[in-house]
Order: C-alpha cells, then sequence, then structure tokens
C-alpha cells in the first residue's frame, strides 16, 4: 500500500491543528497595501493561508497552536495599519465586594489583545476593550471562570434584559438566608438564654444532659455552615488558596475558625488549655444569618437601583394593531416589520418609531423629554415608540423596530452609563486590592497580640477579636459605594430626559466652572420666522422664490424658515438645479438659471461680491432690532436683505439666572450677526458674547474660556456645534438637534428645555456629593471599627466587639450606602411629568 510522504502528511495535520483568524484592517488603500499586510502576516511563526481583501478590509489567516491573533494584530499594526478597537460585555456572576472586581478586571486584562477591562459590581457587568476580531468572547468568558466566577456574552446591540440569574440569585438569598436564621434561632437561645432567663442552663442541662445543649449547638451550626453558608466556603476558600483572598474568604475564616474551636470545644475538650473549653456556635451561625440577610437586602436595593431600564422597557406594549388590507389584526410587538402600517387609539401607548400617515392627535411624549406638554401629531410628524396616545386615532409607518428604536437606543445608553466606572473608582481599586489581604494580617495580628499578652486564659478572646477584626473589614460598601450612586443617579436623569452618554460625565460635568450655550435652538426656539425682505429694483417675490429654492436643499432653522415664509405666501418653491453649503458662511447654488448666495456678510465677502451700502445699512438697523440679517447675491450681485427672527425659548432667562446663581460663568457662542447675538444675550442676562463664529471658532473661544475659568461644558443642537460639543470638558447636546450633533455629546438633553442643563448639572452634583458620602462612610467605617474590633479599647476597660456585632454592623454599612443612593431617586428639579415613570 502506498503511504502518503511524511511532509505532506506533515502539512495536513498541521492545517488541520490550525485555528482561523479573521480581522479588520483600517488604512489600506490599494494593491500595494494588501501586499505589505499580506507579508507582514505571513512572517508570523505558524501562519498560513494569509489572505487580505481591499474590498472588505479584512484579513483572513490561519494560526498554528503558540501564535496567537493578538500578534497577528501587532503584525498588522507594526505594518503602519490599524486594527480597529472594539467592545464584549459579560454578564458575571459570583462577584461580592470590590476585591472581586480586581480579581476578574485582572483576569481580563490577561487574556492577549485585550487593551482594557471595567467590572461593575452592582450591575455584575464587565465591559472589555479589545481588537476587532483578535479576541473570542468565549476566551473572555473562560479568562473569568478561571478566576473562579461564572461569565456569560451579552450582545451589546441589543435591548437590555431582566436579569434572570440575578433574579435567581436573590431568591436563592432570600432562601438561604429564612433557613440559616430558623436553624441559628436555637443556637443563640441555647447560647445566650441564660443571660436573660436564670436558671436557662441549668433547665436546659436536665433535659439534654450535660453535653446535650453544646452537641445540639454543633448539629444546627453544621447545618447553617454546610447548607445556606456553603456559598461563603465555595467561593472563598478557592480564592484564599489561589493567593487572592476576598470577602467571601474573609466570612469563611471567622464563621470557621468560631465553628472549628467550638467543635474542638465540644468533641475533644482536653485539647484546649484549661478556662479556654468556650463555645462560639453562635458567633459562627449569626455571621452567616446576618451577612446573607445583608446580602439579601443588597439584592434588593440593587434591583431598584437598576429599574430605571427595567421602567423603559416596559413601556413599550406588548401587542401592536397592524392595518393590512383595511383590516385591523393585533400582533405581538416583536412581529413588527418596518413598514408595516400600525394604527394607535386614543389612551394606548405608540407601538413603535414610526411615521403618521393619517389621522391627528396630541401625544405625550414626557418619558423621552421630560416635558409634559403633548405635542401635536399630524401625517408626516415622528412618533416614538412607548409614548402615550392622548387624543384622536393615529395610522403610523413603522420605520425602527427592536435593538433600532428610540427606547431600546436610550436603554442601552443608560445601561452604558450605569456601567462606567468614575475616575474616582481609581481610588477605591488602589485601596481594596490590598484592604483584604491587608485585613487577614491585622487579624492574625490580633489573635498573635492576645494570645501573648492577655491574661490566660488567652486563647479564647484572641479567637474573638481575630473573627471581629476579619469580619467588620469586609470591603462591601467599598465597591458599591460608586456604582450603585451612577445607576441611580444615571436612571433618574433618565427619567427627566437626561441622557448620560458616558458615565464619567457625571463627574466631570459637576466640576465645570464655565457654561457656554449656542443660541439657535438651544436658547431660541430655533424655528425663526421671516420677519422682513429688502430688495429695492428687484420683485420682492421673485427674490423670496429663488431664496426658498435654494434654502430649501438645507436642514438649517434660518432656511426652514425661508421656506415656510415663501409658501405662507403662496410662492412656488423651485428646485434648486445646483447647491452647496459652507459651514459657518452660507449657502449657494442655481436656481432658475440664476446664480443665488445667501449668509451673512462674511460670505459675500467671500465670494468677492460687493456689498451695497443701503442694504448694509438696512441689515444694520435690523440686527440692532434683534433680528438676525441675511444677504442674498443674485448673479453675482448684492440684491436683498432678509431678516429672520427667533423667538427666545421659555425657561431660557430662568436657566441662564440658575447657572450663574450655582457660581458659573455664562457666555453665548453663536455664528450670527453680532447685533442680533448681542440684543438676544441681553434680554436673556449674558455679558459674555462671541458672534459671527465658525465653528472652529466656537472651539478657540472654549479654550479661552477654559483659560479664564477652568473647566467648560458647550451646549449645541447644530451640525456646525459638533466641534464645540467634542472639545469642550463636557458637551451636551439638545436631543431635538441633529444626529451629529447628539453623537459628538457626552451629554444629550432630550427636551428643548434650557432648564435641563440646569437640572443635568444639579443631578451631577448631587451624584458626586452621594458617591463621596457613601466613600466617606464606607473608608471610615472600616478605619475606625477595626482597631476596636482587634480589642484597642478593651485593653483599656472599653467596650469590644463582639463578632457578631461585627457581622451586624458590616452588614448594616452596605445597606447604609445602597440607602444612601437610593435617596437620588428623588433628585432633580422638575417636577415629574404626568405619564412618565416615576
Amino acid at each position: 500500500m502506498e503511504t502518503e510522504p511524511r511532509s505532506t502528511m506533515s502539512a495536513t495535520m498541521s492545517a488541520q491543528s490550525a485555528a482561523p483568524v479573521s480581522f479588520p484592517v483600517e488604512g489600506m488603500s490599494c494593491a500595494a497595501c494588501v501586499g505589505r499586510v499580506e507579508r507582514a502576516l505571513g512572517r508570523l511563526p505558524g501562519a498560513s493561508a494569509v489572505s487580505v481583501n481591499l474590498a472588505t478590509g479584512r484579513a483572513s489567516l490561519r494560526l498554528e497552536p503558540g501564535t496567537t491573533p493578538a500578534e497577528a494584530a501587532a503584525a498588522v499594526e507594526a505594518a503602519g495599519y490599524a486594527v480597529p478597537e472594539t467592545e464584549t460585555a459579560l454578564a458575571v456572576s459570583g462577584l461580592s465586594c470590590a476585591s472581586c472586581v480586581g480579581r476578574v478586571e485582572r483576569a481580563l486584562a490577561a487574556v492577549p489583545g485585550v487593551l482594557g477591562a471595567a467590572v461593575n459590581l452592582a450591575t455584575g457587568r464587565a465591559v472589555v476593550r479589545h481588537r476587532a476580531g483578535v479576541v473570542a468572547p468565549a476566551d473572555l468568558a473562560a479568562a473569568v471562570e478561571a478566576a473562579g466566577y461564572a461569565a456569560k456574552p451579552l450582545d451589546a446591540e441589543a435591548p437590555p434584559a431582566p436579569d434572570a440569574a440575578r433574579a435567581r440569585e436573590a431568591r436563592a438569598l432570600r432562601r438561604d438566608a429564612l433557613i440559616a436564621a430558623l436553624l441559628a434561632l436555637p443556637v443563640v437561645v441555647l447560647d445566650m438564654g441564660g443571660h436573660v432567663v436564670p436558671g436557662f442552663h441549668h433547665a436546659v442541662a436536665g433535659i439534654l444532659g450535660a453535653d446535650g445543649a453544646a452537641w445540639l449547638q454543633a448539629g444546627l451550626a453544621t447545618l447553617v455552615l454546610a447548607g445556606p453558608g456553603r456559598r461563603f466556603f465555595a467561593q472563598g476558600v478557592p480564592g484564599l488558596l489561589r493567593g487572592h483572598p476576598d470577602m467571601n474568604a474573609l466570612v469563611a475564616l471567622g464563621s470557621g475558625a468560631a465553628y472549628l474551636y467550638s467543635l474542638v470545644a465540644t468533641v475533644a475538650p482536653d485539647l484546649l488549655p484549661a478556662g479556654s473549653r468556650h463555645l462560639y456556635f453562635e458567633a459562627s451561625v449569626l455571621i452567616v444569618t446576618l451577612i446573607l440577610l445583608g446580602r439579601t437586602l443588597e439584592a434588593r436595593a440593587r434591583g431598584r437601583t437598576g429599574e430605571a431600564i427595567a421602567q423603559l422597557l416596559d413601556l413599550a406594549p406588548r401587542t401592536a394593531r397592524v392595518v393590512r388590507d383595511g383590516t385591523e389584526a393585533e400582533v405581538p410587538l416583536a412581529a413588527l416589520k418596518v413598514g408595516d402600517v400600525v394604527r394607535v387609539r386614543p389612551g394606548e401607548r405608540v407601538a413603535a418609531d414610526g411615521v403618521v400617515v393619517a389621522g391627528e392627535s396630541f401625544v405625550d411624549e414626557s418619558m423621552v423629554t421630560g416635558e409634559p406638554a403633548p405635542v401635536r401629531k399630524a401625517p408626516g410628524a415622528a412618533t416614538v415608540g412607548g409614548t402615550v396616545n392622548r387624543g384622536g386615532s393615529l395610522d403610523l409607518r413603522v420605520g425602527s423596530v427592536g435593538a433600532d428604536t428610540v427606547l431600546a437606543q436610550i436603554a442601552r445608553m443608560v445601561e452604558r452609563a450605569q456601567g462606567a466606572k468614575l475616575p474616582i473608582q481609581a481610588l477605591v481599586d488602589r485601596v481594596t486590592g490590598r484592604f483584604v489581604p491587608a485585613v487577614i494580617a491585622a487579624a492574625l495580628a490580633t489573635f498573635a497580640a492576645w494570645l501573648a499578652l492577655a491574661p490566660a486564659p488567652a486563647l479564647g478572646p484572641a479567637l474573638v477579636h481575630a473573627i471581629a477584626v476579619l469580619i467588620i473589614a469586609c470591603p462591601c460598601a467599598m465597591g458599591l459605594a460608586t456604582p450603585t450612586s451612577i445607576m441611580v443617579g444615571t436612571g433618574r436623569a433618565a427619567r427627566r430626559g437626561i441622557l448620560f452618554r458616558d458615565g464619567t460625565a457625571l463627574q466631570r460635568l459637576q466640576s465645570v466652572r464655565a457654561v457656554a450655550l449656542d443660541k439657535t435652538g438651544t436658547l431660541t426656539e430655533g424655528r425663526p420666522r421671516l420677519t422682513a425682505l429688502d430688495a429695492p429694483g428687484h420683485d420682492a417675490a421673485e427674490i423670496l422664490g429663488l431664496a426658498a429654492g435654494l434654502e430649501s436643499r438645507s436642514e438649517h432653522p434660518v432656511a426652514a424658515a425661508i421656506v415656510a415664509g415663501a409658501r405662507a405666501r403662496s410662492l412656488a418653491v423651485p428646485e434648486p438645479e445646483s447647491f452647496e453649503a459652507e459651514a459657518g458662511h452660507g449657502v449657494r447654488g442655481r436656481v432658475g438659471g440664476r446664480a443665488v448666495a445667501i449668509g451673512a456678510r462674511r460670505w459675500l465677502d467671500r465670494l468677492g461680491i460687493a456689498a451695497d451700502p443701503n442694504l448694509a445699512a438696512r441689515a444694520e438697523a435690523l440686527a440692532a432690532a434683534g433680528s438676525s440679517p441675511l444677504h442674498l447675491a443674485l448673479d453675482g450681485r448684492h440684491a436683498a436683505v432678509l431678516a429672520v427672527a427667533d423667538p427666545i425659548k421659555a425657561g431660557a432667562r430662568e436657566a441662564v439666572a440658575a447657572l450663574r446663581a450655582r457660581g458659573l460663568a455664562v457666555a453665548m457662542l453663536t455664528g450670527d450677526e453680532r447685533r442680533a447675538a448681542e440684543g438676544i444675550a441681553k434680554n436673556l442676562g449674558i455679558e459674555a458674547v462671541s458672534a459671527e463664529m465658525l465653528p472652529a471658532g466656537k472651539v478657540e473661544a472654549l479654550r479661552a474660556l477654559r483659560a479664564a475659568h477652568g473647566p467648560v461644558a458647550f451646549v449645541g443642537d447644530g451640525i456646525n456645534d459638533a466641534p464645540a460639543l467634542a472639545e469642550a470638558d463636557v458637551g451636551l447636546a439638545i436631543g431635538t438637534g441633529t444626529d451629529i450633533a447628539v453623537e459628538s455629546a457626552d451629554v444629550v438633553l432630550m427636551a428643548a428645555d434650557p432648564g435641563a442643563l440646569v437640572e443635568a448639572l444639579d443631578l451631577s452634583r448631587a451624584v458626586m456629593r452621594n458617591i463621596r458620602q457613601n466613600l466617606f462612610w464606607a473608608f471610615a467605617y472600616n478605619v475606625a471599627l477595626i482597631p476596636v474590633a482587634a480589642g484597642a479599647l478593651a485593653v483599656v476597660g472599653g467596650p469590644s466587639l463582639s463578632p457578631v456585632l461585627a457581622a451586624s454592623a458590616m452588614a448594616l454599612s452596605s445597606t447604609f450606602v445602597l440607602g444612601n443612593a437610593l435617596r437620588l431617586r428623588r433628585a432633580g428639579g422638575r417636577a415629574v411629568p404626568a405619564g412618565s415613570p416615576a
């Protein structure tokens, strides 16, 4: 029989063992780039079947064991190209304290290709940054599991769903706490009854025998530790053996030491020195019971901290009434498709995002914007799923479903903000990373000190004080101090129509010292009206028609005012033959065979068109009156001046006054004419005005404000505001503005109300104040009570802290932190609108 050559067999086996790898590559522009990337990958040890596709921008290859995808990505970057970053989310269970968070983060960061990882104790969620296609979610989950926890990859784009695992954990905690309490009660009665009822111990001894009570306590304590308390040993002992102890290890050491000492005193008392044969079964069972009770309260409070997302998702109706072939059919919401026509009756919630095609009504959109006034909807108006139809019947055509709806996007944004790790958390991480080992060392030192210095018999007191140190110092409150406040604060903000796209914006916003505001659409309605048209020597109707035709291609509110003014006069709006826009200057093109340019005075200067002195004087007068003048050139000559006026938004004056009352410098940045801008600013009480600004000028103005006052926030809504929003320490976009502005911002104000800015600032300050309170309580509590638990006061005749009291106080610490965070649910300046989630 002919055999295959060994070299061929070896190549075949190698190909079979090699793993396929595919990832995107950025920066390739030609075939030479493709060749360069292929050569870089081909030089990797164990690389084969290298293929780079310019059209798809992806590299594919096979790698033998020993060469990682991260090394392939590094080779691509060394060749001068980039592998883009992406994020993978994991649901992590088994986290109990801040040291668990640090351990999981270190395990994830050690995976090749991972650039960074952030784990949130309150949400049980990990977000991992890595090169796209280089790290598999299964590898990340395996790394977490190797660290002693359970993990499950999540779909980052899917709308958040209730965490069934956390609900099961909460139910298990309630059950175990109840069982532990029922089993612990007889132990406590048997041990402590004599201190309350004289002769109790003699009566028990007469019924159960001299050692019967001890054996009964031993049996009940065994059931508590082996049953409800098993979780502490199952999670804590492996971590202790690996050299990475956590809160579970502290509880296991404390309750286990008390139990084993008491068991020896019961089973083999002769092994202990005379006078030290005491029982501490009640301490072991009460430690477990009280900490389980504390965790149960934590789980309940954590559920309340995260209820904002659940309430948002609950706003969507379960079914929709689809109109097909003239008949209605009720279908599950998940069965809706883009393009379906849905009927919404009065009082019902709007089924999906879409556009009204028939009917008129008023819709309560307070769940999105925070504004209580219903919004009129007519054919052509956009709708948001989950809002409430207050008036007539509406037919709407579905525009987005599932994860693409506004409601789902808001929920994802809130979830992302809640999972963020603030810069202040870095201090907590550094401390807690060394805290548990330090506590174990302190407990051992306490034990040794009591043995060496206390009068005999000292073994019992030494053990009691060492256990108290272990229990009182559990760092649960430290790990919960920051994330719980973020969860409640961002959830509260979402219900107020304030969306923090990035949780770190919470910390940055409270520290701003100056606020710069765009004018149009931010301080004013953004729907200016045409108020004047001067066109000497020309037909005014013709001029307005040409202007409206050109501006019909623009998204700017001023353009909309000109088009609306033409239509209000029943003028035809011709389609432009060409159109060009220059941000911050104006527009130009051809309409009806004529060259038309419209914009600020500097637009004429840039185009080399001389200004007519009379029209320039008229523009000055209009600007002085508070209107925004626009210059129109026809066939290269200055032909007309148009003026639009934009009403100041209700509440804008009050918002500016509130900002100044909070000690902030307030400035207005606008591209409008200086005279008009100064008129608006004077009306609003703003002294610092920068007008006639290009987008780059707004960036420079922000830098000047920062140099003069400190961190600066900018509020805007237009395309030309995007650079300023990105430059500001905190960018806040009006949610009714353009998508580019919203994507460039750190905070989105869904309402058009300027008062939302003040509320966002107040919420930010309230959240950071709450975090500082929580951290002070958590750290000061541990620092103050560890010496008491160690017996420092007992040495001078003061009180000591028993393990039972230590367990109660530790549970109280976490509960206090969570309760303090929940106070943020009532934070915020505006009243909760009717129809919004409370």
